[in-house]
């Protein structure tokens, strides 16, 4: 097979995704010492300076190139394949809420702490942004079936999955004996703590306003997805 469907993009892709790991997982694990040096609030407006370009250059660049290299499969054209996308990818923001829970922290409005929780989805995962990460991978995966979408999607998976083994290590160099409670009484794998007997379910914890935000932005990125394909088509990159 020639190898001409691998475009320089595959590479720019990656090449990408690995300064984002880097700056974004090297950014974290400083958090510690760079808090005591310049205090929580400039860290943390250091860190979206540093995080969100790199991520909004992430998705342009994805969005640009997502049809690139070899067709894999073609399953646009089958009626099931479009709803089940929408449901996987409405699911993997579902799993992606921490981020909705402090926003007056995450935008340094109030000062920004390390939380530990064990409620709502945690119950069900630790790690729900890595398997908010996973799904969203999957679900376009499918409906693109491009050899530069399997690369990308290979890429964030790896990235999140170092992100596990380094989000417990700094919240086990911080939390210690804590961190280890929670760490037994939860799992990375979804529902494998609830299956095993280790944690209970409790439905009542997910009426929370932050899952109604969570509803209405997926909502509105539904209504929303062709204009962002068209300005991100804009830039030339």
């Amino acid at each position: 097979m020639s190898n001409d469907w691998l475009t320089p993009s595959h590479l720019i892709m990656l090449g990408l995704l690995l300064s984002f790991a880097i700056a974004h997982s090297g950014l974290a694990a400083l958090r510690p010492w760079a808090e005591t040096k310049i205090g929580p609030r400039p860290y943390r407006i250091l860190f979206a300076l540093v995080s969100l370009p790199l991520a909004v250059i992430l998705i342009i660049y994805f969005f640009n190139h997502r049809y690139d290299g070899l067709q894999l499969w073609q399953l646009q054209g089958v009626p099931i394949v479009k709803p089940i996308v929408w449901i996987l990818s409405a699911i993997s923001f579902i799993f992606l809420y921490p981020s909705t829970f402090n926003l007056l922290e995450i935008a340094a409005i109030q000062k920004p702490q390390v939380h530990l929780y064990e409620t709502g989805i945690i119950r069900i995962t630790r790690h729900p942004q890595m398997v908010g990460q996973v799904i969203w991978c999957i679900a376009h995966t499918l409906w693109l079936g491009t050899s530069f979408t399997l690369v990308t999607s290979f890429g964030l998976i790896l990235h999140h999955l170092f992100g596990v083994w380094h989000g417990d290590r700094r919240l086990q160099q911080r939390f210690g004996e804590s961190f280890e409670k929670l760490k037994f009484r939860t799992s990375v794998i979804p529902f494998v703590a609830i299956i095993q007997g280790r944690q209970t379910l409790q439905l009542q914890e997910f009426l929370r306003w932050a899952y109604v935000g969570v509803a209405v932005f997926i909502f509105l990125l539904w209504q929303a997805h062709p204009l962002l394909i068209r300005a991100t088509g804009s830039v030339d990159w």
